[in-house]
């Protein structure tokens, strides 16, 4: 990416539904050029999408946790399966693999900790592959939504 890439992904960043005429005169460049580097972007797959952060609680997902998972035997169909199972439960926010003492993290949120429970206890032992897994509440989250790129090595 450039700078003037930058600077229009900065802006997406800050404020996705901004007008594409805002943003090309925030960047300096013309409504035609900012609109042509956008598509070119989301070609080149730099944008993925646009978002609307809703508020968990709006949801009705009153608790968050991560949960470290180990799975056995340690293979690419074990791990595909797994990875593929636990993204889609309507609890899980995102699904990590990891190296290390765990093989998964996953973002989970339900209504309350007896939910939480039950999400732990019926759905996610339950697999025959995990042979442990390790939850952490999540008391405070922050998040944040506009990294700036770091420099190439």
């Amino acid at each position: 990416m450039d700078e003037l890439d930058s600077a229009i992904v900065r802006e997406l960043q800050r404020d996705a539904r901004q007008s594409n005429r805002d943003i090309a005169r925030k960047v300096g460049v013309a409504p035609s050029t900012s609109l042509e580097r956008i598509r070119l972007l989301r070609e080149r797959g730099v944008i993925r999408g646009y978002h609307a952060d809703i508020a968990p609680s709006a949801l009705n997902r009153g608790v968050q946790a991560l949960v470290s998972v180990q799975v056995r035997p340690l293979s690419r169909g074990v791990i595909d399966a797994f990875k593929a199972f636990a993204a889609q439960l309507p609890e899980v926010l995102s699904v990590f693999v990891m190296a290390g003492s765990d093989d998964f993290v996953i973002h989970v949120s339900a209504q309350d900790n007896e939910h939480l429970h039950a999400f732990l206890v019926d759905r996610l032992s339950q697999r025959k592959e995990i042979v442990g897994f390790r939850t952490s509440i999540i008391f405070q989250h922050l998040a944040k939504h506009d990294p700036a790129p770091l420099p190439a090595p």
